[in-house]
């Protein structure tokens, strides 16, 4: 396995600003545009799954004004943010937002069905927060976590940190996670108020999951490679869920797409500020 110079591969967060600054002019011009898009899908008749309505055009979710902040939920035992050893947050390339391969010296890539994610971020007001980070991390097409699961262990794809545009927008490219026994497939996030915060898993505003609507999942599954996660999936449901039994309104994503195109993923994310 070949590295990179020790100044490199240990500059981390730090070492990624410069990058992500010269890209993001660009990027602010065009995500916003590409959300919206999705969304126009959304409310057609190829959605394949509704989760929260999310705010409507002048930013009112509840119909007061207000959004409602998403739930906390556990990092589970494989967040790979430094809390319990592993640390991707410190991997110089981890602002990213295709986030299928390994880097910093690591070599793999996540296969499986394209899914497209988008995290849109908002106060309790609606208001889009603008600079606010994400860091996302999911298991694998068989289930595994990397940096942990055996076989894996020496692996860092499927983890990711991207700021949010202007209006409050991180996009990530990964792949659709798998369902291993005893959870519902699910994204981990840990949302931050700025890029230079995501450093340190300690300055997290906010760390929650999203699910995936059930026939998107049985969709997927049908695919090849994530056999084991028929049976998985077979025995649980969103009201069984450990983490998603005491209400999944806000966490649950908008999706669109098929297994041959890939799907696109969206959830409207409220923080308390």
């Amino acid at each position: 396995m070949s590295h990179e110079s020790d100044a490199a591969h240990h500059a981390g967060l730090s070492h990624d600003l410069e990058v992500l600054r010269a890209r993001l002019d660009r990027r602010r011009l065009l995500s916003w545009a590409a959300y919206l898009g999705v969304g126009a899908i959304g409310c057609g008749g190829s959605d394949t799954g509704t989760g929260d309505a999310g705010p409507d055009a002048n930013g009112n979710q509840n119909g007061d004004g207000s959004c409602s902040a998403i739930p906390d939920e556990t990092e589970g035992p494989f967040p790979g943010d430094g809390t319990n050893g592993p640390n991707a947050l410190a991997l110089s390339g981890i602002v990213r937002g295709d986030i299928r391969s390994s880097i910093a010296g690591a070599s793999g890539v996540a296969s499986g069905v394209l899914l497209t994610l988008k995290l849109r971020l908002m106060d309790t007001s609606c208001t889009p927060l603008p600079g606010f980070a994400v860091y996302a991390w999911h298991c694998d097409q068989v289930g595994r976590y990397s940096m942990y699961s055996s076989g894996a262990e020496n692996e860092n794809y499927l983890r990711g940190v991207q700021e949010a545009d202007d209006d409050g927008v991180v996009t990530f490219t990964t792949i659709f996670p798998a369902c291993y026994p005893g959870r519902w497939p699910h994204v981990h996030f840990e949302i931050y108020e700025s890029l230079a915060a995501a450093g340190d898993a300690g300055n997290a505003v906010k760390t929650s999951q999203l699910a995936f609507p059930e026939a998107t999942c049985d969709d997927v599954f049908q695919t090849s490679g994530y056999e084991a996660s028929v049976a998985n999936l077979a025995s649980l449901s969103l009201d069984s869920d450990g983490i998603f039994r005491d209400g999944v309104t806000l966490q649950l994503a908008s999706v669109t797409g098929d297994v041959e195109a890939g799907y696109v993923a969206t959830l409207d994310v409220a923080v308390p500020t």
